[in-house]
């Protein structure tokens, strides 16, 4: 071989041998480039999660809901006679004979906005609020839905109801009146306590729109933090501590023992004021709770029940509308139930039935008009039960998105509850001594939700008719008095009667 070839030869097999050290070289060189770059995902996903970690949607959730409103509201108000109270000079009262007369609203126009909040703090605890601005179109306070204050020219026209006679501590945004967001509830709640089905909750409390009123206003149910609306519908100060055991018997089961306080008394001397402290204790039962069927059980007690709530707005405020006399305690007991029968036709029955009893027991005190709790001066003092039905559905059509309810309550002649932050405006129907029937339609707008998968958009048309058999509903001050005896002088009224009222409304609502 020459020379050349063999320096050609060893050249190649030198090439050979250093080839696969080249190559281990690269890959080795390549190898760290990944492992670097690893370490910068790695520390870059760990960045991520704090910075999801501290992100609103981790821990502060937001919604709330947008409500326009029409109402055309027609009443018959029967003969009576109107007391119309000197309250400086009592000698000087005036008992004023009325006729009877049709009062009406042809057009009432209102505006309610609620923002709710939800917030994480730690570990089992989160701090829940709704604020909440219901306006009446056109006014800066409530007098629209109160008709005329009694001593005013317009004898007869009102105002007609103590629920409505002015806007108080518990009805603030439930009732319309002006355009400040206020704080309808806010509360801390503390769940898995020691590591069981154990919660306590404390703060202004959701106390307002519970079971079944949920299926008018076409939300979602409260759940164990709601009451039932039959008995209380009032945004009370208060806490409960609840109790969820794992029963397989009773899917859903829970109690809780509730308290409230519903007016503040204030620094008073030795002597007092005739007023203390109005508390209100109860206790929720729920066996069973379920899609199919809820059943529930609730006992309150009114502690110190005072004689008028403190008003703060509106013509009743100009007439000294507030506490002067303790007047006595109350008990109501309510038993409710409520279910889903699903697939019935072309949609799903949704459907009521509650009860409830109100037992009073009077100190004998009456206020500055004559009357104690239900009774008039110069009668017995006596314990008074009264009693309220309330049923009704409503049957959802998925595939159009349109929703037919109808609802009936009656209230026997000493019917009293507590729920004057309903959403009605005549007064809170299911505390009226008479009947109540209520028609209407929701039809969604099928369009697809964004803020959340509860976010909705719909229509309402409604129609209330109040048939009302005695007076005084919503109120525990005073006799109650047959309707057809009010021509007898004795059966002067302070606040306006209504033999019948009708309601007409139409609401665009957007929930989100």
């Amino acid at each position: 071989m020459k020379k050349s070839a063999r320096k050609i030869l060893s050249g190649v097999l030198l090439m050979g041998l250093c080839m696969p050290i080249s190559a281990l070289a690269a890959d080795q060189d390549i190898q760290q480039k990944v492992d670097t770059l690893q370490k910068e995902i790695d520390a870059l996903k760990q960045q991520v999660g704090k910075v999801e970690e501290k992100s609103l949607g981790r821990w502060l959730t937001i919604g709330g809901d947008y409500r326009f409103r029409y109402d055309y509201l027609r009443g018959k108000v029967p003969g009576y006679t109107q007391f119309v109270p000197d309250f400086t000079n009592p000698a000087n009262s005036q008992f004023i004979p009325v006729d009877g007369q049709t009062v009406k609203n042809t057009s009432l126009y209102t505006n309610r906005f609620g923002l709710d909040l939800k917030a994480k703090a730690t570990k089992d605890v989160t701090v829940t609020t709704r604020l909440l601005m219901y306006k009446i179109s056109g006014a800066q306070d409530d007098a629209a839905i109160q008709g005329s204050a009694s001593g005013n020219p317009q004898i007869g026209a009102g105002p007609f109801f103590a629920d409505r006679a002015g806007v108080f501590d518990g009805t603030l945004g439930h009732v319309p009146t002006d355009n400040k967001l206020l704080v309808d509830q806010v509360f801390a709640t503390w769940s898995n306590i020691a590591e069981q089905p154990v919660w306590f909750s404390i703060g202004r409390r959701p106390s307002t729109g519970g079971v079944p009123t949920h299926l008018r206003q076409n939300t979602q149910p409260r759940g164990n933090s709601g009451v039932p609306a039959l008995l209380v519908d009032y945004a009370f100060d208060g806490a409960t501590l609840g109790y969820a055991p794992d029963i397989e018997a009773l899917p859903g089961a829970y109690t809780k023992l509730c308290y409230g306080i519903g007016f503040e008394n204030g620094i008073t001397g030795d002597a007092g004021n005739g007023l203390r402290d109005t508390h209100m204790v109860g206790l929720n039962l729920v066996p069973y709770d379920t899609d199919q069927l809820r059943a529930e059980f609730q006992w309150n007690r009114g502690i110190n029940i005072f004689d008028s709530p403190q008003i703060l707005t509106g013509q009743a405020a100009a007439l000294g509308f507030k506490p002067r006399n303790e007047v006595g305690d109350i008990d109501w007991y309510g038993l409710d139930f409520i279910g889903k029968l699903k697939k019935i036709g072309i949609g799903d029955l949704n459907w009521f039935v509650d009860g409830a009893l109100s037992v009073t027991h009077p100190n004998g005190a009456t206020n500055a008009l004559g009357g104690g709790l239900l009774f008039n001066a110069g009668q017995p003092a006596d314990d008074k039960t009264g009693w309220a039905i309330f049923v009704g559905g409503r049957y959802d059509i998925e595939a159009t998105g349109t929703k037919l309810g109808f609802e009936y309550n009656h209230g026997s002649k000493d019917w009293i509850t507590f729920a004057p932050a309903a959403d009605d405006i005549w007064t809170s129907k299911v505390g009226t001594r008479g009947s109540v029937y209520e028609g209407y339609i929701i039809q969604e707008l099928k369009l697809k939700p964004i803020s959340s998968y509860l976010s909705k958009t719909f229509f309402k048309v409604g129609y209330q008719y109040y048939d009302f058999d005695y007076t005084g509903s919503n109120n525990w001050v005073g006799a109650p008095v047959k309707i057809a005896e009010l021509n007898k002088p004795a059966n002067a009224q302070f606040f306006t009667p209504l033999e019948n009222a009708q309601d007409l409304y139409v609401t665009f609502e957007v929930k989100f």
